[in-house]
């Protein structure tokens, strides 16, 4: 029977079950490489420099009006 689950692959190779609690018994399987979903990589490294401007007093007054019910 074939049965699928979701690993992580340390660096040292070993493999680690995303599903809690789940064991990888020995034996045989074949490895779909998963690429890194890289489509907003760059949208989350900015977001900590951009959170600086955002998450201030000045700002949230600044657009205050688009929020009524604050």
């Amino acid at each position: 029977m074939l049965t699928t689950i979701e690993v992580t692959i340390d660096k040292t190779g070993h493999l680690h079950s995303v599903e809690s609690g789940l064991t990888i018994k020995p034996g045989r399987a074949l490895l779909t490489w998963l690429e890194p979903d890289a489509t907003h990589e760059s949208a989350l490294m900015a977001e900590s420099a951009l959170a600086q401007d955002w998450l201030n007093p000045e700002e949230d007054a600044a657009w205050s009006h688009l929020q009524p019910g604050k």
